[in-house]
């Protein structure tokens, strides 16, 4: 799964993918994003073919939705099922998108022994997961624009697909946020593109994990309240 990440400041992303138009104040580099979040992602507008970068809560909400409420646990879509899931089939088809990271973050389960009871334990680490480079990355996301039907208030909003981690990374987490190379970034936004298999053939394009790096990182991050370059700062161990 994907359940925090690191946004890029504004200059990153505008040096790596090329910002088009936009109506809104950037938002400022983020160490700390969680579910819920407003969070900036790539789209190809309707009647432009360049970049454009919106902003969305992150967290699906599919256009149907007739609740006020949004919908629980609509931030990651599982790409082996989200073309036949009425949650992520639209977007899947119509109205894909990117979202630019730096990283991101994942919790292993590992086994501590109580300094005090020297009682085993059971409990997560994090680490902190990026580009072996340092490059930007962009997560492959599906979006949706949905009205509230108690107040009419207009949403925009995102959720990234996760696919089973595979090498490296499987010993972190069983799963992986889709983490699409540049040269399928333009496919992947292709509003005319509409098959499900096709969609599903870029996905599976996914940059491979032998291309990232990962080290464990400090408890700080499970606090929400705390957003500094300290929390992806290595562990020293």
């Amino acid at each position: 799964m994907c359940g925090r990440f690191v946004s890029p400041e504004e200059a990153t992303i505008e040096r790596y993918w090329h910002l088009g138009r936009h109506n809104f104040r950037l938002l400022p580099r983020r160490f700390n994003v969680f579910p819920t979040d407003t969070i900036q992602f790539l789209r190809r507008p309707s009647n432009s073919e360049g970049l454009e970068l919106a902003v969305g809560r992150w967290g699906l909400v599919p256009h149907w939705w007739k609740e006020a409420k949004p919908p629980k646990m609509s931030f990651n879509a599982r790409v082996e099922e989200a073309a036949g899931k009425p949650m992520w089939g639209d977007a899947w088809s119509r109205a894909r998108c990117l979202i630019p990271a730096e990283g991101w973050y994942e919790w292993q389960a590992v086994e501590r022994v109580d300094p005090a009871s020297g009682e085993i334990k059971r409990a997560k680490q994090p680490h902190f997961i990026r580009h072996a480079d340092g490059r930007g990355i962009c997560f492959a996301g599906l979006m949706s624009y949905w009205k509230n039907p108690e107040t009419g208030e207009a949403l925009r909003s995102c959720a990234i697909l996760t696919a089973s981690a595979a090498g490296p990374l499987a010993q972190i987490h069983d799963r992986a946020p889709v983490v699409l190379p540049q040269d399928v970034h333009a496919a992947w936004l292709d509003r005319k593109l509409t098959d499900a298999h096709q969609v599903k053939a870029i996905a599976d394009a996914r940059m491979p994990p032998e291309q990232f790096t990962h080290y464990k990182v400090r408890l700080l991050v499970n606090n929400t309240d705390l957003n500094g370059p300290e929390l992806i700062e290595p562990l020293d161990t």
